[in-house]
């Protein structure tokens, strides 16, 4: 079957590309259109930067995206925006790039383009436009050779202006699409879903693509079959009650960075460093867990946070510590034809304190190379439970039984911080690779429990997470 969406306001209805042809390439290739570049391949310059357009509770929602990552299917039934389309009628600029022009804040030419499509994205959010924000929606757009002042010029004096942009006509999408020995599956239910993994055990699952990308992207890899997951309603639905937040593995970042800033705001400020927007827009909580990276950035603080997971296949349902989801390198006991339904994250007690600390050689878009995640309860000013875990210091997100040990039962002091920041020792035994030495990273894992000592006790309020 073909696939179909809008670009730049035209229809296109593919029926003979390679599924696993990225974005990046059928907008340059395909369609020529391109103001659209590829620089690193791998989704961290941006500026192969697009907008994708759909409807989200009742309104039009712009989303800026790296088209490098994304498989050409992913745009069925959606609209898509590149530089060329983003003008007015009669050829007017639109208010974006004409503040870019006015402040001088054109790059080599090279990047502009993704600028141009990150801001006309922010000018479409309906967000309150501040310094913050700009910086935020820029982080993923790394050049800055004309110097990044008149930039940030050009955002605030555009992006105050309403986007105003109307969506076309709903499309509908296709559960399938084949094409060059490839196949392509969306389902749109998780009936249908757990059919086609049943049918397909082999296949690779497709969240947002933040990471499964790269093998098209970056290693040219065409891959036989894949199944996407993100058109699975109940896979992207986000519920509370009093005890708990679920997330459904398809829900973004971006869609459950609200509820996760307001119940654990700690866990937001790193997963604001995860990626940029570009990334959280379309990388997802349930792709992190499945990828199974031991230095995933949400694994650890999922199981400080005590989180399990609902696995799902065609034989029904089953509920699992999230802890005892990995178990080696890469291996996960997700079993063939299941895969991640939801994320169950208990909500912290008043009596509970919850803090993760990133460390990487850049603050913003950069793989981490530890994660510590902490999770203490007090009583009578004793911790009476925690729970510790690391990402980057095993092959598995981990956690530390003898620096637990050394905190439970008692009092909170600088000497039980450094008494537990002495048993990581016996917890890990990391390797050395080209991010950190193993050196480094225990010495730099047991110095957190002073981070999280002057944390816990305000001595330190300005900053929730850091890098080194």
């Amino acid at each position: 079957m073909a696939i179909q969406f809008y670009l730049n306001g035209e229809l296109r209805q593919v029926a003979s590309v390679a599924p696993t042809t990225t974005v990046l390439d059928y907008i340059r290739d395909h369609a020529g259109l391109t103001g659209t570049k590829e620089g690193c391949a791998e989704g961290d310059c941006g500026a192969c930067s697009i907008v994708v357009a759909d409807m989200f509770d009742g309104k039009p929602d712009y989303q800026a995206v790296n088209s490098c990552l994304l498989m050409l299917p992913q745009l069925d039934g959606k609209q898509v925006l590149t530089v060329e389309g983003v003008a007015g009628t009669e050829g007017r600029l639109d208010p974006v790039q004409a503040a870019l022009v006015k402040s001088d804040g054109t790059q080599c030419g090279f990047c502009t383009p993704g600028f141009v499509m990150s801001l006309f994205a922010l000018r479409h959010s309906e967000e309150d436009i501040t310094d913050e924000l700009i910086h935020d929606a820029l982080a993923g757009n790394l050049c800055r050779c004309t110097g990044y002042r008149p930039i940030v010029e050009a955002a605030r004096d555009s992006c105050s202006v309403a986007g105003g942009r109307e969506l076309l006509e709903a499309l509908a999408a296709s559960d399938d699409y084949n094409s060059d020995g490839q196949d392509f599956f969306a389902p749109g239910s998780i009936e249908d879903l757990a059919g086609v993994c049943a049918d397909h055990p082999g296949a690779h699952l497709l969240g947002g693509g933040t990471d499964l990308g790269i093998l098209v992207s970056k290693e040219r890899r065409p891959l036989k079959t894949v199944i996407h997951t993100a058109r699975v309603p109940e896979l992207r639905e986000i519920t509370e009650d009093e005890k708990s937040l679920t997330l459904g593995a398809a829900v973004t970042y971006s869609r459950a960075l609200p509820s996760i800033k307001r119940l654990y705001p700690s866990f937001a400020a790193m997963i604001k460093r995860i990626g940029s927007r570009q990334i959280r827009n379309v990388g997802t909580i349930g792709g992190n867990i499945g990828n199974a990276s031991p230095i995933g950035d949400t694994p650890p603080c999922l199981i400080a946070l005590d989180a399990t997971l609902i696995l799902a296949s065609k034989a029904g349902e089953r509920e699992m510590s999230i802890e005892e989801f990995f178990l080696d390198y890469r291996k996960t006991d997700l079993q063939a034809g299941e895969f991640i339904k939801s994320i169950r994250i208990p909500k912290l007690s008043k009596d509970q304190d919850f803090r993760t600390y990133k460390i990487s050689k850049r603050y913003d878009q950069d793989i981490s190379a530890v994660i510590g995640a902490y999770r203490l309860e007090f009583a009578n000013d004793k911790i009476a439970d925690v729970r510790i875990a690391y990402g980057g210091m095993a092959a598995t997100p981990k956690r530390a039984p003898a620096c637990e040990a050394a905190l439970t039962g008692q009092t909170w002091s600088a000497d039980i911080a450094a008494a537990a920041a002495a048993q990581v020792g016996g917890d890990y035994a990391p390797i050395s690779d080209h991010r950190a030495s193993k050196e480094y990273r225990l010495k730099v894992a047991g110095n957190l429990f002073q981070r999280l000592y002057r944390d816990l006790s305000r001595e330190d309020k300005t900053l929730e997470v850091m890098a080194i």
